[in-house]
């Protein structure tokens, strides 16, 4: 009898795990999803120099935007592997600070008599260097857990039991990222209540975990539309 054809993921002689299947990162899909990561982390680094209350919930002005980084950062993780996700988190730490520096540059230019904005302008911007310490370090270890658990937890399900991985390297990314940014940022914005603290860690990662399990079927509608357009998918000399 012919030997059937090969799925992306296949047995690996270690008993209970599989060969997790990725795709080459050297597409331009890659480069998209990339692109748009860093974008959204640089424009939550800004939204998160503003303090933002809902009634007794306390955030940032990047809520709406930051948990779609992890959004994308899952669609890395599980279509191009922890290689190409650790890649995608170095470029986003990168540009970050250089946008953070631009923003310095831009501050210390000297303004011209006729402009009236300086003040504003170093109240909004002023402050995002020290967003990005916070963003750019909670960012670095809370993405790369979350790559290393989704894809861990892939080599262990292989194709199977995508939205329990996504939600899970989710819990441990989300957590520490939230931890690690509000500790440094919450004096930068005006919190400074323990109270308060502890109600913008738990509102923050319980928000962001929320919007990533609410996007799940967009997250797993885009990661099976990558996967079915990388040629390179699950081919044995894929990264």
């Amino acid at each position: 009898m012919a030997a059937s054809p090969a799925s992306p993921s296949s047995v690996s002689p270690s008993a209970g795990h599989v060969r997790a299947a990725f795709a080459a990162a050297g597409s331009p899909y890659f480069s998209t999803v990339l692109a748009l990561m860093a974008v959204v982390v640089v424009l939550s680094n800004i939204g998160a120099s503003k303090g933002v209350t809902f009634g007794p919930l306390v955030t940032d002005g990047g809520f709406f935007l930051f948990p779609l980084a992890y959004v994308l950062g899952d669609v890395v993780s599980e279509v191009y592997g922890f290689k190409a996700a650790r890649r995608a988190i170095i470029t986003t730490f990168a540009l970050s600070v250089f946008s953070a520096f631009c923003f310095w540059v831009l501050i210390s230019l000297p303004a011209a008599e006729w402009y009236d904005g300086q003040e504003a302008l170093v109240r909004t911007l002023g402050p995002v260097w020290q967003i990005v310490a916070a963003s750019l370090l909670g960012f670095a270890v809370g993405q790369t857990l979350n790559s290393w658990v989704l894809v861990k937890m892939k080599e262990r399900f292989g194709e199977r039991r995508l939205v329990i991985r996504l939600m899970g390297s989710t819990g441990v990314g989300e957590f520490a990222d939230t931890l690690i940014f509000c500790s440094i940022a919450a004096s930068v914005i005006g919190i400074t209540d323990p109270g308060n603290f502890v109600n913008y860690v738990l509102v923050g990662f319980l928000y962001k975990t929320a919007v990533e399990f609410l996007l799940v079927p967009v997250t797993t509608a885009v990661i099976a539309w990558l996967k079915r357009r990388e040629p390179t998918y699950g081919a044995p000399d894929s990264p």
